[in-house]
C-alpha cells in the first residue's frame, strides 16, 4: 500500500523523537513540532498553521526564508560541481574572500572557513595557542554568561550553565572566566554603584596575576544569554588591556554579526578592531552551514613560516560558499544593515513601553533588530522566576509558558532561562514587527499574574 503523505507527516515527529537526539534537553518528553515549509518571515507546520518567525529560528535566518537569489546560487554551484577538497582554489572561494574584505573590520585580512560557530571558535583557540606556542601563552579569558559552542574547547570557553554537566571530564584546561558587562545584574554594583568599567579593568588584574594569557574572547553583544549590550567604553577598554599585554582579542560575532545589531558587525558600533573574529549563522542566512574565523595580518604572517595545524574536510565547501556569496550581496543590495538600525529604533521603543506596562518585566535591552525581555518575579530584588538547575532538570520555566502561549497565537519567540531573545529576520515588515510585539505584550499577562 502506498503511504499517504498526511500519514507520513503524522509519523515524522514520532520518528524524530525515537531515533534522533533533541539538543540541550532530557530526551523524555520531547515532542517537536513538524515543520513543512517556510517563506519570508513565516514558517508553516504540518497542520498548515503559520507562525511569525520572531527569533529567526536560532537567531540565524537573518534574510528570512525562501530567498530566491540564494537558492539559485546554491543550485548554480551544484550544476558546476558539489565539492572539492579544501586544498584546491575555487572561484566562489575567491569571490567570498573579496566580499569579506569589504565588510569585515579592516584589521582582518585572512580567512578560515568551517561549518558552525563552534568550529570557528575551536579554530580560534588553536590559532591563539599555535601563535604563542614559543611563549607558552596558552590561557584564554572568557566571560561568565557567555556561549561559544558545544565542542570540547568551545564549551570550556562558555560561561553559562551548559558547561557544568561536562565540566569535570570534557572541558579543556587553560580557560579563565571573567566578569561580563551585564549591568542589570552586575556583581560589582553593591560596592561600585556608578559604572566605572570595573568589569573591564578586572581583566588587567587577571592578565597580570594569572600569567600566560594568550587570548581573550568576548561576545561584543552577548547573544543567547540575554542580548547584553555593553556600556560605552567597555570594549574599547578591553582592546586597550589586550594590546598593552600582547593578548589576542577574539570577537565572537556568531550571533551579533551580519546586520543583526544595525552594523555589519557589533564591534563596528565602538570602532574596535579585533585580532580574530569568529562568525557563522547569518553569513549564509542559515541557508547552508558555514562559519568563518578571520585573523589580522600579524597572525597571517606568522603562519607563512609556521605550520597551521588545523583543517576540516568541508573547509571552504563550494556550495556553502555559494550561499554566502549570494547572502552577502543580499545584505548589500537590500540595504539591510541600515534597515536593521532603523527598524531597531521601533523595536527599542516598543520594548520600553512593554517594560512600563508589565510588572514581571525587570529589564529590556536592544540594539538593532536584536532585543531581549528579562522576566522577574520581584522587580525590587530582581528575583528571577527560575534558576539554571531547573532548566537542567527539565522543569517548565516561566518563559516556556509565555512562549508556548505566543506559539498558540502564531508567533515563535525564542526563550531561555528568564528572558526572550527577539531577533526577527532583517526583512521583517513594520506590520509583522508590530504583530510579534503585540503578541508578546499580551502573553506577558501570564508572568504578571505570578509576580510576588
Amino acid at each position: 500500500m502506498v503511504e499517504k503523505y498526511s500519514d507520513r507527516l503524522k509519523e515524522t515527529a514520532k520518528i524524530c523523537t525515537n531515533l534522533t537526539y533533541g539538543t540541550w534537553r532530557k530526551q523524555d518528553g520531547w515532542s517537536p513540532l513538524t515543520i513543512e515549509s517556510a517563506d519570508g518571515s513565516y514558517f508553516t507546520d504540518n497542520s498548515r498553521k503559520r507562525y511569525l518567525d520572531f527569533s529567526s529560528q536560532l537567531m540565524c535566518s537573518n534574510l528570512g526564508h525562501g530567498n530566491k537569489n540564494i537558492r539559485e546560487a546554491i543550485s548554480a554551484q551544484l550544476d558546476k560541481f558539489e565539492y572539492v577538497q579544501p586544498g584546491y582554489a575555487t572561484e566562489v572561494r575567491a569571490r567570498v574572500a573579496l566580499l569579506l574584505r569589504e565588510v569585515l573590520p579592516s584589521s582582518l585580512t585572512k580567512y578560515f572557513f568551517g561549518s558552525s560557530g563552534t568550529e570557528a571558535n575551536e579554530a580560534a583557540i588553536k590559532t591563539v595557542r599555535m601563535f604563542f606556542q614559543r611563549e607558552r601563552k596558552t590561557k584564554i579569558i572568557s566571560n561568565y554568561n557567555s556561549y561559544h559552542g558545544s565542542t570540547s574547547g568551545s564549551i570550556s570557553l562558555t560561561g553559562d550553565f551548559r558547561r557544568t554537566p561536562v565540566d569535570t571530564y570534557y572541558s579543556i584546561s587553560g580557560v579563565v572566566h571573567s566578569i561580563p558587562p551585564y549591568c542589570y545584574r552586575c556583581p560589582l554594583k553593591l560596592k561600585f554603584p556608578e559604572c566605572d568599567l570595573a568589569c573591564a579593568d578586572y581583566n588587567h588584574y587577571l592578565v597580570k596575576n594569572e600569567g600566560n594569557i594568550g587570548g581573550m574572547i568576548v561576545e561584543p553583544v552577548t547573544g543567547t544569554n540575554g542580548v547584553i549590550v555593553p556600556p560605552d567604553g567597555y570594549l574599547q577598554r578591553i582592546r586597550e588591556i589586550t594590546k598593552e599585554n600582547d593578548v589576542l582579542l577574539i570577537a565572537d560575532e556568531v550571533m551579533s554579526g551580519w546586520g543583526r545589531t544595525g552594523e555589519w558587525f557589533a564591534v563596528d558600533h565602538w570602532g574596535v578592531k579585533p585580532d580574530i573574529l569568529t562568525t557563522a549563522k547569518g553569513i549564509t542566512g542559515a541557508y547552508l552551514p558555514l562559519s568563518l574565523m578571520a585573523t589580522n595580518k600579524r597572525i597571517a604572517d606568522y603562519f607563512d613560516e609556521n605550520y597551521f595545524a588545523h583543517g576540516h574536510t568541508y573547509e571552504a565547501h563550494p556550495v556553502a560558499l555559494a550561499a554566502a556569496n549570494a547572502a552577502i550581496k543580499e545584505y548589500k543590495e537590500m540595504n539591510l544593515i541600515v534597515r536593521s538600525r532603523e527598524m531597531g529604533k521601533k523595536l527599542g521603543k516598543r520594548l520600553e513601553e512593554i517594560k512600563e506596562r508589565h510588572k514581571s518585566v525587570g529589564d529590556v535591552r536592544s540594539i538593532g533588530l536584536f532585543g531581549a525581555v528579562e522576566l522577574v518575579k520581584d522587580r525590587n530584588k530582581k528575583t528571577p522566576f527560575n534558576v539554571y538547575e531547573e532548566k537542567l532538570e527539565g522543569k517548565t520555566l516561566m518563559t516556556d509558558r509565555v512562549s508556548r502561549k505566543a506559539m498558540e497565537q502564531g508567533v515563535y519567540i525564542n526563550n531561555w532561562l528568564n528572558h526572550f531573545v527577539l531577533a526577527p529576520p532583517l526583512v521583517i515588515t513594520e506590520e509583522e514587527l508590530s504583530k510579534g510585539l503585540d503578541t508578546l505584550d499580551a502573553c506577558l499577562e501570564i508572568s504578571d499574574r505570578e509576580v510576588e
